[in-house]
């Protein structure tokens, strides 16, 4: 016998694309302003401590864009677009179902 799969419910859906995006674009602003206080810095320190800022003004683009493009993670395997999701248990009354 097959084992039923579960419905989804609210607690388990993931987040909306608006506040996924919402969300990753903050990440992005953050390190982009971090950065711009690195290179502030970089005119008023001397030093290892210019050194330090230097590479955080180079590296910091290239972490923010990585941490921009890291969606959300559903737990479980997500849903394609239009994928059909099975409903498990008897039918009621006005659910649609014969």
């Amino acid at each position: 016998m097959a084992k039923p799969t579960p419905i989804a419910s609210l607690t388990t859906l993931p987040k909306s694309p608006t506040d996924d995006r919402k969300q990753r674009m903050n990440r992005y602003l953050i390190a982009m302003a971090v950065r711009l206080v690195c290179i502030g810095l970089c005119f008023v320190v001397q030093g290892w401590w210019l050194a330090v800022f230097a590479a955080g003004a180079v590296v910091l683009p290239y972490l923010a864009v990585v941490l921009a493009n890291v969606g959300h993670e559903s737990p479980g395997k997500p849903l394609r677009p239009g994928a059909i999701v099975p409903v498990t248990g008897p039918a009621q009354p006005g659910d649609g179902r014969p």
